[in-house]
Formats: structure tokens, C-alpha cells, sequence
């Protein structure tokens, strides 16, 4: 059974009871009074529906059922679950701000925030990259988390591989990685295809995994085997993490990306404790935890932290900023929750894609004409690392559509004098194989290219 068919369910299960429920298309706000049957059926539908767009001919007919499927029905109980069925799916054809957009999880002031890093003369600000480094010196493990549906949350972890290797990391793991794949020919293989995980269908999830094989990490999959949910998945995850890294291996160094407050070194988790606090425990490791989910841009400028709103406000950062004191303690906007805060600049749009998928300047924009389309709207163009196989991951994947409408199956635009549609892929420099595909996933044009660098060496 393909088994992205079938997490999902988990996935929810664990969203549903540690996070507030999403509005449809839109916002996340706490539920009042909502119905707990109701959300079940919201559930069992939205699974039922991914079923069905799995049993489709390709990604773009999968991911084109699941719009159908959100526009047809639109009662507040099914989108408020829908919402993050589709922005997996939005992820995986690279509609970066659809995603975002779909599933957003509002951050308003809370109780236990820490006060604002820029109130008196404590705290300085300082590139993410450069801080997290300096923290990362003499530790174990380096816990990153991420929201799902926002991949610019996997950013900063993947141009940070590099340098984290180069400091003696020299293991990565990732939510839910299938064991199947990973301990088996993952590694030499190379590269992630469609069996090595569930959020690696995305392609920034899956240069992370690509990335950390090609430095040379031990890759290693955590994931819990049984069907259990709350405190006892966090349970076993981090048994699982202490016996694939750390039981062969003792003097490992682990770098691990998971889902939102998986991380968290305290506090109520789920009815019990969190994957870490549970990894605290059994392996006596303290990682360096990195929250990257609370102070990133939003749609709507309201539904940011107001501290991030102060922040971008008066200093207008170009790239993930961090904040530390003096002495180099970070600042954190949950003090006892996360060692330190990513606090992330505002987006610039460029033909309808984020300029943070450069992931800080390794990848550049390549512009793709509709014309790979053979006329035949919608279409997927996707850029695989010349080397790999159709079976790779690409490195990017974008939707041209005529003018942004959606063609029928087998319908076929007429060009005119009208501009045919344009895109952007974002590859670092180097050779790849473009490819785009049609509703029925039948190739329309295949090309060699080769991508230069900004300054235009290859």
C-alpha cells in the first residue's frame, strides 16, 4: 500500500488535537463548541478524497482532483480540515503562497510570549545562519522545526547543511521518512523519490534530504512504526532516534527537522511531552531547539506576530534574522520552550513565486515558457539534476495555466497573439533535464538545460 495514502490520517490526528482549527482558507482560530463528529467525517472525507486523487495519473491530476474537491464543497467543518490536505498538495507542484495561504496559522500575542528582543538594550540582531552556527558549537543535536504547509520554513535548514556539516554534524534525520527507503537504497541511490517519505513529494523537503547525502550525512528515519498518536508517538519517535543514531553510533551528531512544537524542551504536548523532551530523557542529549514556525509573514499583515511586525517595521531585514544579548544568549519568543526564535523578512513575489526559494542565493530564478506545454493547459514543468532518474524528486516543480484558468482534460488551448504564460523554476547552477507533462501525466516537451549562477558561471 502506498503509504502516503494512509499517514495522513496520523498526521491529522496529532494536528488536530495541537493546533487551533483552521477557518477555511484562511486564518487558524480556536473552535468554539465545534463538533468533534464533525471534524471526524471533515477526516474520514478529506482521506477519502486523497484516496481518490491518488488512484489519478500523475501529480497533476492528483493535485488538480484535490482543488475540484476543496471548490465543490464548501462547508466550514470539511475546509477547516481539507485546508491542509490541499496545501500538501500545493507544496508538492511549488504554489509556495497557495499553500501558505490555504492553511495559515495566525500569530497573535500570548501570555507566555517573552518580552520583545527590542525593548531596552539587550538583545542585538544578527543573521540567522551565522547565530545558529555559533549556538550549534559543542552540541549534539540541532533541532529544527518547520510548518508543513510553508516550506519557507525548510529554507534556513537546508543552506545550513553545509555549514553544520563542515562543524562535525555528521547525521540528519526527518519526519516522517519511510525506514523502507532510507535503510535501504537511499543512500545509494542518492537522491529522494516518491517511496522515501510523505513530505518529501516536495521538493525543498526533498534537497533536504538530497543535500545531506551528498555532504556525506547518515540519513536515518524516526518515524513511528505503530499507528499510535499524542504522547506516545512522541515516545517513540525519540526511541527511535536513540536507537538509529546514537546506539551504534554514540559520538553522533544529529541534525533533525520536524513539524511545528515536536521540538518543544517543555510544557504540556499532545496530553504528555513532545518527541524532544521524550529525546531529552531517554538520551540525556539537550539539543539546540530552533523555532522557525511563530514570526514568518503572512497574507494579511494582521495575522502576524506583532513582534514580527515591529521587527520587520524597524530594522527591514533582507534574509532570517536571530537575535542574541551580549553574552551570546539567544532570544527566544517561548524562553522555555525553544532556545532561539527565527524571525523571517518579508517575501518579494516574482512571477508569482517567493524570492525565498534562491534558499539565500544557492538557487537562481530560470524563466519557463508555456510553450513546453505544446499548448495543452494546465501543465506540470518539473527540472530533475541531470544524473538523476525520472524517479527523482525534481529539484523544482511550478503549474503554467492559460492566464490561470483550468483547462479541461484534453482540452486544447489555441495560441494567439495573446503572450504565452511564464514561469520560474529556481535550480542551483548546473545541468538538468526539464520536462512538462500534461493532465493525462503524457510528456509534452523534454530538454537539456544548463542553469549559470547569478554572475553567470555555470
Amino acid at each position: 500500500m502506498n503509504s502516503r495514502i494512509v499517514l495522513p490520517a496520523i498526521l491529522l490526528a496529532a494536528g488536530l488535537a495541537a493546533l487551533p482549527v483552521a477557518r477555511a482558507q484562511g486564518d487558524i482560530v480556536m473552535p468554539k463548541g465545534a463538533a468533534i463528529t464533525q471534524q471526524r467525517e471533515a477526516v474520514m472525507k478529506s482521506e477519502r478524497i486523497m484516496a481518490e486523487a491518488q488512484r489519478r495519473p500523475g501529480l497533476l491530476a492528483q493535485y488538480l482532483h484535490m482543488r475540484d474537491a476543496y471548490a465543490a464543497d464548501t462547508g466550514w467543518p470539511f475546509r477547516v480540515i481539507f485546508n491542509q490536505y490541499l496545501s500538501w498538495y500545493q507544496t508538492w507542484v511549488g504554489d509556495y503562497l497557495g499553500a501558505r495561504n490555504q492553511f495559515s496559522i495566525a500569530h497573535a500575542a500570548a501570555a507566555d510570549d517573552a518580552p520583545s528582543p527590542l525593548q531596552g538594550e539587550t538583545y542585538r540582531a544578527e543573521p540567522a545562519s551565522r547565530a545558529i552556527l555559533d549556538l550549534a558549537k559543542g552540541r549534539k543535536a540541532v533541532f529544527f522545526n518547520e510548518n508543513h504547509s510553508y516550506p519557507l520554513t525548510r529554507t534556513l535548514t537546508v543552506e545550513l547543511l553545509s555549514a553544520l556539516r563542515a562543524e562535525g554534524f555528521d547525521t540528519f534525520a526527518a519526519e516522517t521518512l519511510y525506514d523502507t527507503d532510507v535503510d535501504g537504497p537511499l543512500a545509494g541511490r542518492g537522491y529522494p523519490v516518491s517511496d522515501t517519505g510523505f513530505y518529501t513529494e516536495e521538493p525543498l523537503y526533498a534537497e533536504m534530504v538530497r543535500s545531506a547525502l551528498k555532504l556525506g550525512y547518515r540519513v536515518v528515519a524516526y518515524e513511528a512504526l505503530s499507528d499510535a498518536t499524542g504522547d506516545a508517538r512522541e515516545a517513540e519517535q525519540a526511541r527511535n532516534l536513540e536507537r538509529a543514531v546514537f546506539k551504534a553510533h554514540p559520538d553522533a551528531r544529529l541534525v533533525l527537522n520536524a513539524g511545528y512544537a515536536h521540538i518543544q524542551e517543555s510544557g504540556k504536548y499532545l496530553g504528555g511531552m513532545a518527541m524532544a523532551q521524550h529525546f531529552r530523557r531517554i538520551t540525556g542529549i539537550d539539543p539546540l531547539t530552533v523555532e522557525q514556525t511563530m514570526l514568518v509573514p503572512h497574507d494579511k499583515p494582521s495575522s502576524d506576530h506583532p513582534y514580527r511586525r515591529d521587527i520587520v517595521r524597524a530594522l527591514k531585514p533582507a534574509q532570517p534574522i536571530a537575535f542574541r544579548d551580549a553574552k551570546g544568549k539567544p532570544w527566544s519568543l517561548k524562553h522555555d520552550a525553544y532556545d532561539v526564535s527565527v524571525v523571517f523578512p518579508d517575501e518579494v513575489i516574482q512571477r508569482g513565486r517567493p524570492d525565498w526559494a534562491t534558499l539565500g542565493g544557492l538557487r537562481v530564478p530560470y524563466q519557463v515558457s508555456g510553450a513546453l506545454c505544446d499548448a495543452s493547459y494546465p501543465c506540470l514543468v518539473e527540472a530533475r539534476y541531470e544524473g538523476e532518474g525520472d524517479d527523482a524528486i525534481p529539484a523544482d516543480r511550478v503549474v503554467i495555466e492559460w492566464k490561470g484558468r483550468n483547462a479541461q482534460a484534453g482540452e486544447v488551448v489555441r495560441e494567439s497573439s495573446d503572450a504565452i504564460p511564464l514561469a520560474d523554476l529556481y535550480l542551483r547552477p548546473g545541468r538538468y533535464r526539464v520536462m512538462a507533462r500534461d493532465i493525462s501525466n503524457q510528456k509534452r516537451q523534454r530538454h537539456t538545460i544548463t542553469v549559470r549562477a547569478a554572475g553567470g558561471d555555470p
